[in-house]
Formats: structure tokens, C-alpha cells, sequence
């Protein structure tokens, strides 16, 4: 499994302002649900991507049946789908989006050849992480619940 650094993950949080998430849902008690909502209160525009609901709002957004719907700029794809749906995603992502930053697949999501391919195009690629995880890892917020991130920071 790659090992990311604490800098790179934070890098890539701190340039990504849209985030096309595919695979949310739409039951708030999905992990997909609750980390596309965490993403928006954190002021990324989160756009989902669900053909089962599509044309329904979620968090002010349209959501939308594929990428290639999306019509505006988009930083970030992150991936709440099986390891094997992941390489027409991201065909679909580096075709719809030519300023594609990152390609970001949830935990237990990887696909090494599909990362391999988005690289090649100059596109970060994050597996098995879940950028709400990385997000209060790195900016301070699971500190205060009680929990040692590694982070070293003056801040309580």
C-alpha cells in the first residue's frame, strides 16, 4: 500500500475547492453520505454523482447521473465505489475534467493500474484513505476528540 505523506495530503486538501464525489448516497447514514457533507461544511463545493439519484438535490447541488454531466471545473474525484468499477471512472474523470488535480479513491478502494494511468497524466492519486480521516488528521479536529494523529501542533 503507498505511503503518503502528511505534506502531500495536505497539499491536496488545501488546493481542492470542487469535489465530485461518485457513489454518494443519499441515506444519511452511509459513509458516503457523511463524508461529502463533512466536505461541504468545510466549504468545498461537493458535487455527487449518482445515476440512481440523479436530478435530486444533495448539500445545494444538483446530483448528477456521471462526470461527463458536470460542467464545471472540477480539483477533485473522489471514488465511493468497488476497487473494480474505478478504472471507467477514471477514464471518465481525465476525459470531462483536463485540469484534473486529484483522483481519490475511499478506504478499501484501490486500483494500481487505474492510479498509474491518472499519473501518467499528472494527476495525484490517493488509495484506501478517506480525505474526512486525512482532513481532521491533519487540521487538528480528531485531536480534540482524544486522539494521538502524529501531528505535532501547539494547538489544543
Amino acid at each position: 500500500m503507498p505511503n503518503y505523506t502528511d505534506p502531500f495530503l495536505k497539499d491536496i486538501l488545501r488546493r481542492t475547492k470542487v469535489i465530485a464525489v461518485v457513489g454518494v448516497s443519499m441515506n444519511p447514514v452511509r459513509p458516503s453520505y457523511y463524508v461529502a457533507r463533512y466536505l461541504s461544511l468545510k466549504g468545498y463545493t461537493v458535487i455527487p454523482v449518482n445515476p440512481g439519484h440523479a436530478g435530486k438535490l444533495l448539500f445545494g447541488q444538483t446530483v448528477r447521473a456521471s462526470l461527463s454531466e458536470i460542467t464545471q471545473p472540477v480539483d477533485m474525484v473522489d471514488i465511493f465505489r468497488r476497487s473494480e468499477a474505478v478504472p471507467s471512472i477514471v477514464d471518465e474523470a481525465l476525459s470531462s475534467f483536463p485540469n484534473l488535480c486529484t483522483i481519490w479513491m475511499q478506504i478499501g478502494v484501490e486500483h494500481p493500474e487505474a492510479a498509474a494511468k491518472a499519473q501518467a497524466r499528472g494527476v495525484d492519486v490517493v488509495m484506501n484513505r478517506c480525505p474526512k480521516i486525512e482532513y481532521q488528521r491533519l487540521f487538528g479536529e480528531l485531536r480534540m476528540g482524544g486522539f494521538a494523529t502524529g501531528v505535532i501542533s501547539s494547538r489544543l
